[in-house]
């Protein structure tokens, strides 16, 4: 047995240790295996104002308000949690069900395309995860509508919006293809999944001076970006942005409606 002069010099010894040993060490020594909560939301805060910076200002975004959302919506947050790390590298990242969330500078691109301004009414086709929709809404007096055609994308993307305080998104399940002509005329559309032809119906559903963004190509290859402006009579203005790749647009409108899209330049 011990006596009480050595037990009490072996816990005068312990307490010592344990004073001396700093308090976010694991017993390998290593130390934490993740960053406190707020420390990660630092992390990811710095991560996208280098994005913004390095990649969306640097390849020619100049338009202010795309800037400040870019700078605002989490985007990590729209990703699955094992790609959040890659959350702010500029590439598209998987979301499922065979989509992907676009790449930041494409989102940035294709919203300055979109020439938005305070009361425009603008039209999603393919939510995806909610993050354009979520830039769409930052900019200021702008009315978004969103469509999604997978069921559990759409009820996730609806969610998630709304838990981040999106609350006056207009959400819905159904086939982007033909718009939605209840809500129309849209100042402005954008379509985030690629067709191979432009469909009618979001040519019908533009305004008068409505832009249209959209890709257009095969399925599997390159499609061309581009803009269109909707003139008096309804003849189309194209600009051709350039090439992209897509996830292509699915549903039942595609595949019955090929022969009736807007011709391309």
């Amino acid at each position: 047995m011990l006596s009480n002069l050595t037990l009490a010099l072996m816990l005068l010894f312990t307490a010592l240790l344990a004073a001396l040993t700093p308090a976010c060490a694991s017993p390998s020594g290593v130390g934490p295996t993740a960053p406190p909560p707020d420390e990660e939301a630092d992390i990811f805060t710095q991560q996208r104002e280098s994005m913004v910076i390095e990649t969306i200002e640097r390849r020619g975004i100049t338009d202010e308000r795309v800037l400040k959302a870019m700078r605002t919506v989490p985007r990590h947050l729209f990703v699955p949690e094992d790609q959040r790390d890659h959350a702010y590298g500029d590439y598209p990242l998987p979301i499922g069900y065979g989509q992907t969330i676009s790449q930041p500078y494409i989102v940035a691109l294709m919203t300055q395309l979109l020439e938005l301004k305070e009361g425009d009414k603008v039209l999603e086709i393919g939510t995806g995860s909610g993050y354009q929709a979520a830039i769409l809404a930052e900019i200021p007096g702008v009315e978004v509508y969103t469509i999604e055609i997978i069921p559990a994308l759409a009820k996730s993307a609806r969610e998630r919006l709304e838990s981040l305080g999106y609350t006056s998104i207009h959400c819905k399940e159904g086939d982007g293809y033909y718009g939605w002509p209840e809500h129309a005329p849209f100042d402005a559309i954008i379509v985030t999944a690629a067709p191979d032809h432009v469909p009618q119906p979001l040519v019908d559903q533009l305004a008068e001076g409505g832009r249209l963004v959209i890709p257009v190509g095969p399925p599997g290859s390159y499609q061309t970006l581009w803009k269109f402006v909707k003139r008096p009579g309804g003849e189309l203005q194209a600009f051709n942005m350039g090439g992209v790749a897509f996830v292509p647009l699915t549903g039942e409108g595609v595949k019955e409606s090929r022969e009736h899209g807007w011709p391309l330049p």
